[in-house]
């Protein structure tokens, strides 16, 4: 933490002129115009296709099919019964065990790139989500230094990130106080969103809002039909909280009580109730605020809500004391809540599942001390996570088109990306070859996300991503070709 204030890093890490002055120098170094669109095009390759895959599990719209698909320019434009015998410049014959599935849209990945990027970049996380199966992710505002809280700061992370993205990327901006005259030149350059804490957020630079503040900005978002996203959890029950120094992991978990999330959600609602704003609830954690979300829903507020990987597979009770690699906040909780959080996925009142991928160096996350007062809070698992639900769902007796439904389609419809997350005519051929019965067991050392630091090391998951395509171009991980995508634009 700097000795300064929220508002005083605000102003020294997050100034407009000093990050256009940093963009030019990155600018001329590169050898390119100041005034550059950083949004990378599409360029029509050809008549015909491009590329068909042939199979008997195609998962479309229609479920689990035989089909063949055909592709052209990274779109699919031919969807036909298996034997129509497609041709293509490529064609791609699934084997018996394999299904094509949608590329998944991760709309919750912490990259921390310019500025943090020991713990993660632009390269490395994007490799890891095509080798999850992710084709496309939103890039969350906070741990990059600057955060994305002006238009500079945004033109400055598209310029570093799209000669490094092996999948689209997208961004959400950031609402902080101070910074919402910047609010309308965010959204109309194509951000996703804005995300707030109603806490602090764990890195200065990017304060929190107070209850007060977050309903003002809700007005403000709500008059150009902007989408508001929150971390939730009530920093006044945190701070009432016993402390959470130490190796005992129910001393971290009594730290960020449920009482804490179910306060700040209920302000959410309320607010959202008010302004008629559109709100995001990220990474839910506790099922205590299942009732109350469901009543909102029912009420017809434009609500949606996330959980996450972590929340319906791990437990707070088979945490060892001391791991650190565990840590994440909100808390994983109990048993009994995770079952819950299932419920509320099945029944609707959670919308879709997000990784909130956010990793850190070895050296924060306090492996040596196991101390969960002062380890990094976050999990790195944008790799991981189709396996991590797939492997808990089965278990179940759930379909893989319902987690794809999860991860792939809502997201998507979520933000707004008419030609994601569906295997569909005229959507974007963005494919993964998932073979669902392979088992495979975790190796950090073997991941792409730059720190082999996870929870999930030598767990044994079902469910293998055998190649991913992103427009109908199979990621190879030497040459980048993701998009840089902007709302309403993909």
């Amino acid at each position: 933490m700097s000795d300064g204030g929220p508002r005083q890093q605000l102003a020294a890490v997050n100034d407009p002129a000093t990050i256009l002055e940093q963009l030019a120098r990155l600018r001329a170094e590169r050898g390119e115009d100041v005034a550059a669109d950083p949004t990378v095009s599409v360029t029509p390759r050809s008549t015909g296709f491009d590329l068909v895959v042939r199979g008997t599990r195609i998962l479309t719209t229609a479920g689990i099919v035989a089909r063949e698909i055909g592709v052209t320019n990274g779109r699919i434009t031919a969807l036909e019964p298996l034997g129509s015998d497609l041709q293509g410049d490529e064609v791609v014959t699934l084997a018996d065990d394999e299904t094509l599935i949608p590329g998944l849209v991760d709309a919750h990945v912490h990259v921390n790139e310019p500025g943090r990027t020991d713990w993660e970049g632009f390269a490395t996380a994007t490799k890891a989500a095509a080798a999850g199966g992710v084709t496309t992710i939103l890039d969350m505002p906070l741990n990059s230094i600057p955060s994305t809280v002006n238009r500079p700061a945004l033109q400055l992370k598209q310029f570093i990130a799209a000669p490094q993205a092996f999948v689209d990327v997208g961004f959400w901006g950031g609402a902080v106080p101070g910074n919402k005259e910047y609010l309308r030149e965010l959204h109309d350059d194509g951000v996703f969103g804005f995300k707030c804490f109603l806490l602090h957020s764990g890195v200065d630079e990017f304060p929190p809002l107070g209850p007060d503040d977050l309903e003002e900005y809700l007005e403000v978002l709500s008059s150009y039909d902007a989408l508001m996203i929150v971390h939730a959890e009530d920093s006044r029950s945190i701070d009432r909280a016993p402390a959470p120094e130490g190796d005992v992991y129910d001393r971290f978990l009594a730290s960020r009580p449920r009482g804490a999330e179910n306060l700040a959600i209920a302000e959410v609602i309320e607010r959202t109730r008010w302004t008629g704003a559109r709100t995001h609830i990220l990474h839910l954690s506790s099922s205590d605020a299942l009732p109350m979300l469901r009543t909102a829903k029912a009420d017809g507020l434009d609500l949606t809500v996330e959980t996450c990987p972590h929340y319906l597979t791990l437990v707070s009770e088979a945490i060892p004391n001391g791991s650190t690699e565990y840590k994440c906040c909100p808390p994983i909780r109990e048993t009994s809540n995770r079952e819950q959080l299932w419920e509320g996925l099945l029944d609707g009142t959670i919308d879709y599942i997000a990784s909130d991928h956010s990793p850190s160096t070895p050296a924060l996350k306090d492996l040596q001390n196991g101390d969960f007062g002062v380890a990094w809070g976050g999990i790195a698992s944008v790799q991981l996570g189709l396996a991590v639900v797939w492997t808990e769902a089965r278990l179940r007796g759930l379909g893989l088109e319902q987690v794809i439904e999860w991860m792939a389609a809502r997201p998507a419809d979520r933000l707004r990306l008419r030609s994601k997350g569906r295997i569909a005519l005229g959507y974007d051929a963005d494919l993964a070859v998932f073979a669902p019965d392979q088992a495979f067991v975790v190796d950090a050392g073997k991941l792409h996300h730059r720190n082999p630091l996870t929870p999930y090391h030598q767990k044994t998951l079902s469910g293998v991503v055998r190649r991913t395509f992103v427009r109908g171009t199979e990621v190879d991980y030497e040459t980048p070709r993701g998009r840089l995508i902007r709302r309403g634009i993909d």
